[in-house]
């Protein structure tokens, strides 16, 4: 799988924000409509067992880039600080942090064989002023979530506020780019990051036909009508308590995805006018999932404190799509996560890895794109992280450990996919318990940071502050606003 830099295929990364697997039609929702991403699936590889290092966005996205889990690269939270000016990000002063500093990226390598790199949208990293990770090209939210009107964007280091609707300008961005290089001898990396179908989900923030329709017409028997949650759970972040903001929430959700749908028609249907369709990698991903009701929570895995890794919170959807390379319409059940990104698509584009390759935790999956089985070895279990909790997932058993404000949990996902029957401390299960508590303690003690270590951090759910372990420089890293009553009744 090693090609020359001539005929090295372009790459269009697509990432949604907060985005369940459960929400296209290709994965079995006959609600929703996702034409585009039904079509690329169909002329692709749909991986159905994707999981996110991270049930938030800027970990998540992190790890996406740089191959390291948090407890490497230190992002455990959202970044509620250090992206922006003190008007629209007032945490710490509007000081500007750039948490991925000397981490490389894959785009880092990426650039460094030749291919251009641009990025449209999301970035949620830190200092978004300026441009990192060698993107030549850096049209960016200059937050990481907002309105859909007037939402806070960058232009030339300057924030000003877009009126058009997000999703539209953030196809805009990219598309100007690609027309800036498409016909340069190298090939291009192009990152596209959308922040839906991220709340507000209201009928003033979105396409209003278009929301009219769903909550006219939609039943929304795709997703749970009500349930309760666990009774671990001590705090809703989004609550959830009449049958009309049940309405209102998935109709919002449900425009957010069609609508950044039809801009991802856009993106394909220009590189197919202009020919560049089958030298054209293209990626459809999210930085983690979400819950519409699923366990009676809404949101991903700060929807609930002690933070959770519910499947809805941590599965998210991966597309892959080169006509003439990549099988069409195949669905992979390979179990793989975001760390394995980075070493997948250099192998699949014949880049080398790094020299640090060594102490990252991924294994390449770029044979199971083009159709070969996977090396069941590397990818018969999935890690996870936020902060102070932990998970380990095999096919059938998953195991969540808490260090903190909260228990462990237990789940045989074959006889329980609803994950209502906690087993952990349970006799039957005594053994499986204490084998997976241990493969889980040794695969974080081979990988972890301990300068950067997440489960020593009080991460909460409630966003970063700054640098965190040693980097913190004696500053709270985390906040706790709105679960500092229950922290305090420990």
């Amino acid at each position: 799988m090693r090609t020359t830099q001539q005929t090295r295929p372009n790459i269009v990364f697509i990432l949604s924000d907060d985005q369940g697997i459960w929400s296209m039609g290709c994965a079995g929702n006959r609600e929703i409509e996702t034409p585009h991403l039904d079509r690329l699936a169909a002329t692709g590889v749909r991986f159905e067992n994707f999981f996110c290092a991270s049930p938030v966005c800027s970990p998540a996205r992190a790890t996406l880039l740089t191959g390291r889990i948090p407890s490497q690269h230190g992002v455990h939270d959202w970044l509620a600080a250090g992206n922006t000016i003190a008007r629209y990000e007032p945490a710490q002063n509007g000081e500007l942090i750039e948490y991925l500093e000397a981490q490389p990226g894959y785009t880092d390598l990426l650039a460094a064989t030749g291919y251009r790199c641009g990025i449209s949208g999301k970035w949620h990293l830190g200092d978004a002023h300026h441009a990192q990770k060698s993107f030549e090209y850096w049209a960016v939210h200059a937050k990481g979530g907002g309105p859909y009107y007037h939402a806070p964007m960058l232009r030339k280091g300057t924030v000003y506020e877009e009126p058009g609707y997000v999703t539209d300008v953030i196809t805009d961005n990219a598309l100007l780019w690609l027309e800036s290089v498409q016909d340069a001898r190298e090939p291009f990396y192009l990152s596209v990051h959308y922040t839906a179908p991220h709340s507000p989900w209201s009928r003033d923030d979105h396409p209003t036909d278009l929301y009219d329709q769903y909550y006219q017409e939609c039943a929304f028997t795709s997703v749970p009508e009500q349930q309760n949650p666990p009774d671990w759970v001590r705090h809703l972040a989004i609550p959830v308590e009449t049958s009309s903001r049940r309405r209102e929430y998935l109709s919002g959700y449900f425009t957010a995805v069609t609508a950044m749908d039809r801009n991802l028609g856009r993106l394909i249907d220009w590189l197919e006018t202009r020919g560049l369709r089958q030298n054209t990698l293209i990626v459809f991903t999210s930085d983690n999932g979400m819950n519409m009701g699923h366990h009676g929570v809404y949101g991903k895995g700060n929807a609930t404190f002690p933070l959770n890794m519910f499947e809805e919170s941590i599965q998210v959807p991966f597309i892959a799509s080169q006509p003439g390379r990549i099988p069409e319409d195949r669905v992979s059940p390979d179990l793989v996560s975001q760390y394995d990104v980075l070493p997948t698509l250099l192998e699949y584009v014949g880049i080398e890895p790094p020299a640090t390759a060594d102490s990252l935790p991924g294994r390449s999956f770029a044979p199971s794109l083009v159709g070969a089985a996977c090396d069941p070895n590397d990818h018969i279990v999935v890690f996870d992280e936020y902060g102070p909790v932990r998970m380990i997932r095999y096919d059938r058993w998953k195991y969540v450990r808490r260090c903190r404000w909260g228990p462990n949990e237990l789940y045989d996902l074959h006889n329980d996919p609803g994950e209502r029957r906690n087993l952990a401390g349970t006799s039957a299960c005594r053994a499986i318990e204490h084998e997976l508590q241990q493969q889980l303690s040794d695969w974080f003690a081979r990988y972890v940071d301990p300068d950067r270590d997440g489960f020593r951090e009080r991460v909460t759910g409630k966003g970063q502050l700054g640098l965190c372990g040693q980097y913190a420089g004696g500053r709270e890293a985390f906040s706790s606003s709105g679960v500092q009553s229950i922290i305090e009744g420990e």
